[in-house]
């Protein structure tokens, strides 16, 4: 049933989850996830009419004046009052929790940020290489250019007629 109301922050690669997780993180989270439910609320709702119907009607008029927690519900508010104290300290988990894996998130964020950040540095010094490299090998181009036009070589054509390129004597 946990499974159902598990949150998706689990698959992120930087927060601990499954076994990493000491038992009363598991709680934590586990409490979290059912009380942050719509599924919670409608059935909170539910005991309460089923409470209010049970001793209003059923025992009250049906089994003549045998509730056992007649009208003003003291029994119920007796409840509800120790309940939201247990609340109250299972939302402070709860929050603790969360907290817990923001930071996560956050130190995983910042790792990776450095990581991107060095990758650029790596890849701008590579691109200045590469630019480098290219402006080199257009200077060579020009100059075998140069060189086959001294010799009367145009782009790699030779005159007609020669099946070899043509030589020069020193």
């Amino acid at each position: 049933m946990a499974r159902r109301f598990q949150s998706h922050w689990h698959k992120h690669p930087g927060v601990r989850s499954g076994e990493q997780l000491t038992r009363g993180e598991r709680a934590a989270d586990t409490m979290r996830n059912m009380m942050g439910s719509w599924g919670f609320v409608f059935g909170f709702f539910a005991v309460m009419i089923l409470w209010a119907f049970t001793n209003t009607i059923l025992f009250e008029r049906v089994l003549h004046h045998k509730a056992f927690d007649p009208y003003p519900y003291i029994l119920l508010n007796l409840f509800l009052s120790m309940m939201a104290g247990v609340q109250a300290a299972a939302l402070l988990i709860a929050a603790k929790r969360s907290d817990s894996i923001s930071s996560e998130v956050a130190l995983h964020t910042a790792n990776n940020t450095d990581d991107i950040k060095r990758l650029i540095e790596e890849n701008t010094t590579l691109t200045a290489r590469v630019k480098s490299a290219t402006d080199l090998l257009d200077e060579i181009h020009l100059h075998v250019t140069n060189i086959g036009q001294v010799l009367g070589v145009d782009g790699g054509h030779f005159p007609s007629g020669s099946a070899t390129p043509p030589t020069t004597n020193p």
